[in-house]
């Protein structure tokens, strides 16, 4: 039986190295370039042994311009935001409570993607 689970994402970026950089520096995430005949980089997220999906970026113009908003689970809303800040992104939402989950804020990294972040409810006590 087949699942049909998200296994990959994508950003779009006019300016893809400056993205990497962005995501390498506010989430710690490996980074490395596909090496095939389009400029494309891979992001690994995490452990893989954990729940959770990788993905990459890749130069404009995509495929088209559907957007998509990942959420990425973090130990702490506000040391992420300040990085994210940092880096040249920004909130747009105040927090969000998600009853039995967690808090979550929605954020735009440097190219105009939408994003949240969430920390846990148990990390959060």
């Amino acid at each position: 039986m087949s699942s049909n689970r998200v296994v990959h994402f994508e950003y779009v970026a006019e300016n893809p190295g400056k993205l990497v950089v962005f995501y390498k520096e506010v989430f710690g995430w490996k980074i490395q370039t596909w090496g095939g005949p389009q400029a494309y980089w891979l992001l690994e997220t995490g452990n893989n042994k954990e729940a959770g999906i990788d993905g990459g970026v890749m130069g404009a113009p995509g495929p088209g311009k559907q957007k998509v908003i990942n959420t990425i689970q973090v130990s702490s809303l506000e040391k992420t935001i300040k990085k994210i800040k940092q880096f040249g992104g920004s909130t747009i939402s105040q927090k969000n409570t998600i009853l039995g989950v967690g808090y979550h804020y929605y954020c735009k990294d440097i190219e105009g993607n939408i994003f949240g972040i969430l920390e846990s409810e148990q990390k959060a006590k």
